[in-house]
């Protein structure tokens, strides 16, 4: 059962080699395409399946609509403080306006893989959890996860591409943070029962995060960058089009 799990998991985290597809010098014209698509997919995932994942759980543990709110703020938070910690760190080298907007971006794509990181773990420890249950049920379950990892990890490395990393560099980044699938998993195959009852916690923050994220780098980023009418209303289209999309796709989805 250990060894399926392993495998599931790591099938998981090769979904985030998906960015291949994408490294032609053609894609790069239409980068700005793939953020938006990005946008959309953080705050699908954030609001139509991290949080209604978590508050299904909070309800199990006895925990009410409002105090499950605020732990999802406190994700917010939790990543406002490491970005307001990065910049701190940062700033005494950080002397030219140019210099700062290429740091902004990097720390765009550090808090992506940070929050990538946190809900492949979560994943690794219900894909455990469903292979100890019944073994039928854990290769639904990482079939599902695979499903919608897919779109999201598309999502990632647009954002990565992005805020200045190479392709080699957002792909290999994109991919540590995706193992850390397969770290759930064991932790969860040896101590679920412990494990367990972090989980909505860990899941609420990280679409805490992703809200941040898309919010605060991405949906600006869309903003600032120069355009035309038929741009807007294409980037627009891609952004809506897509949390409609996702919507069908998770909306009412459980692990």
């Amino acid at each position: 059962m250990l060894l399926a799990i392993i495998i599931a998991t790591v099938i998981i985290s090769l979904m985030s080699f998906v960015g291949i597809f994408f490294l032609s010098e053609r894609v790069k014209q239409f980068l700005h395409y793939l953020v938006s698509f990005a946008a959309g997919t953080l705050l699908a995932v954030a609001f139509f399946d991290l949080i209604p994942e978590s508050l299904e759980h909070f309800l199990e543990l006895g925990i009410d609509l409002h105090e499950s709110i605020i732990i999802v703020l406190a994700g917010v938070l939790i990543f406002f403080l490491i970005e307001r910690f990065i910049h701190w760190h940062h700033c005494d080298s950080c002397t030219d306006h140019d210099h700062h907007h290429d740091h902004k971006h990097k720390t765009a794509g550090f808090l992506v893989l940070a929050g990538d990181f946190v809900h492949n773990f979560v994943d690794g420890v219900l894909v455990a959890g469903a292979f100890l249950l019944d073994f039928h049920i854990g290769i639904v379950t990482t079939l599902s996860i695979v499903a919608h990892e897919i779109p999201q990890e598309i999502g990632d490395f647009s954002i990565l591409l992005h805020s200045g990393y190479t392709k080699a560099k957002a792909l290999l980044y994109n991919f540590y943070s995706a193992l850390s699938a397969v770290l759930g998993g064991v932790i969860g195959y040896f101590a679920l029962s412990a494990v367990q009852s972090i989980v909505p916690f860990v899941v609420a923050i990280a679409a805490g995060g992703f809200i941040y994220i898309a919010l605060t780098h991405i949906v600006p980023a869309l903003h600032s960058h120069k355009h035309n009418r038929k741009t807007i209303f294409i980037e627009t289209l891609i952004f809506f089009s897509t949390i409609v999309v996702f919507y069908f796709l998770l909306a009412g989805h459980s692990h």
